[in-house]
């Protein structure tokens, strides 16, 4: 993991903050009927406005697993035979979407580090014969790829979760070639958020702790090499009273934004 950028590191306990996430996002993959902060599964997908014809032709239990704040998908304009990066894969919903729309002629790599999701994205990848679809196990701000190895990085919902997002922001665009489309919903904030929130990682797992505020999530994706072409908020709730209150005091909430490489 490179450790060279300007931006501060979060005073988060990183160790902490794996751990949660990693337990958290776990609980997703199996048990993804629980309550959780946010919603999740195919209502939540509808939600978002993805193509219901698109979510049945993937498998039903990465929909189940769903919990996604935005549809990359949508807006990425995938073509057959292109190559993508999924950061922060998850069960698989936006990966076997990508792979349906890129065909048998492209490929698409997940990229995650929580074993539960990637065992359960491996399982129904083969299990229904998506050999376009590839699993990679590690953290997404340091990948093991080629450079200008993707036409497009797609990710929903994960790089708040980093510590380092410029190092996410810049590997993806060490690894999309020059032209390529970067295309993130995530979850920001208009207001940088207090450190007593910055500082803890129950939060940050909460998807709260870790919005970047907006201008400097704009400012990390374009020095890292990108022009932003588009960024629209999207319809998205927190369904706990703590969530709800962030979004209220410090105006968290979820974007999707498509960017090119330059």
């Amino acid at each position: 993991m490179t450790t060279a950028f300007a931006t501060p590191v979060p005073t988060v306990d990183v160790t902490d903050l794996t751990r949660q996430v990693r337990e958290m996002y776990t609980q997703v993959a199996r048990e993804p009927e629980s309550s959780f902060h946010f919603a999740t599964g195919r209502g939540l997908a509808h939600r978002l406005g993805y193509d219901r014809a698109l979510l049945e032709a993937i498998p039903a239990e990465a929909v189940d697993s769903f919990a996604g704040v935005g549809n990359p998908i949508r807006l990425a304009d995938l073509r057959p035979g292109e190559r993508v990066l999924d950061l922060g894969s998850g069960s698989g919903t936006d990966l076997f979407a990508a792979a349906v729309r890129v065909g048998p002629t492209g490929r698409v790599v997940g990229r995650d580090f929580t074993q539960a999701q990637l065992a359960k994205a491996e399982h129904l990848r083969s299990r229904d014969g998506f050999s376009n679809v590839e699993l990679s196990d590690g953290p997404i701000e340091a990948l093991p790829f080629a450079d200008e190895t993707f036409d497009a990085v797609i990710s929903n919902g994960v790089i708040n979760l980093s510590p380092r997002k410029a190092d996410v922001f810049a590997e993806a665009a060490r690894v999309v070639r020059r032209g390529g489309r970067l295309v993130v919903s995530d979850i920001v904030a208009t207001d940088h958020l207090p450190d007593t929130v910055v500082g803890n990682a129950d939060l940050w797992a909460a998807c709260i702790g870790g919005a970047a505020q907006v201008d400097d999530y704009r400012t990390l994706i374009t020095e890292a090499g990108f022009d932003i072409l588009l960024l629209r908020r999207n319809d998205y709730a927190f369904l706990s009273d703590r969530a709800a209150g962030a979004t209220m005091t410090w105006g968290v909430k979820s974007v999707t934004l498509i960017a090119s490489r330059r």
